[in-house]
């Protein structure tokens, strides 16, 4: 049985979403995809969950072969909260349930993957300080957090990740060269796997711009 590279997205849908913006992230989501797709090593080893929060947390898509995958209808509501601390609970229920673990005779998956994109803050902060501990337990190779447009806070992801990046503006070219990067990232991880225990992730676009 040949070892998986687990990638869960965490995407908020919350009202602030709807239209356009929630339009560019299919958008990007689609070319995440496609471009995966292209690379052999990725779509050999790469599985993909996707996770959307708003008022309420939706496996859109169980953890799936890159080859398997269907475009996924994303949805949002017109308003209500952000409960990504409800996310990252779900999160680490799929991880312990999807993520082979490795035994004697046999080697379990790679190290998973999360990305986290928001256009927003947390609605339910004390969930979200609790869980965090949890999710740093599951041992991620790599945590890419996501602040996007004007209204996102990055004081909350940087609690979870030190990689936490700003999209400043919410177009389809603007995400779709997030999720570019994103690809190029889950790629570089799938190539190294086994080789080095360093996690890889490529220098971000122009409309990407790292939080120091």
């Amino acid at each position: 049985m040949s070892r998986r590279l687990p990638v869960y997205l965490l995407l908020d849908t919350s009202g602030s979403m709807k239209g356009e913006p929630i339009e560019s992230v299919k958008t990007g989501l689609r070319a995440l995809i496609d471009t995966l797709r292209q690379d052999p090593q990725a779509l050999e080893s790469v599985y993909i969950s996707i996770i959307t929060f708003d008022r309420d947390v939706k496996i859109v898509t169980p953890l799936t072969a890159l080859i398997d995958l269907q475009m996924p209808e994303l949805e949002t509501p017109d308003s209500g909260p952000t409960h990504t601390g409800a996310a990252l609970e779900d999160l680490c229920k799929r991880v312990d349930s999807e993520v082979r673990k490795g035994g004697d005779d046999v080697k379990g998956d790679w190290k998973p993957i999360l990305f986290l994109m928001t256009d927003g803050s947390p609605s339910d902060k004390l969930v979200y300080k609790n869980v965090l501990p949890e999710v740093k337990r599951r041992d991620f190779a790599l945590i890419i957090a996501c602040a996007a447009g004007a209204r996102a806070k990055t004081e909350d992801l940087l609690k979870l990740t030190d990689q936490v990046y700003t999209l400043e503006t919410m177009d389809g070219s603007s995400f779709e060269s997030l999720f570019l990067w994103v690809s190029s990232s889950i790629e570089a991880n799938s190539t190294s796997v086994g080789v080095s225990t360093e996690a890889m992730i490529p220098p971000p676009p122009p409309e990407v711009i790292s939080v120091l």
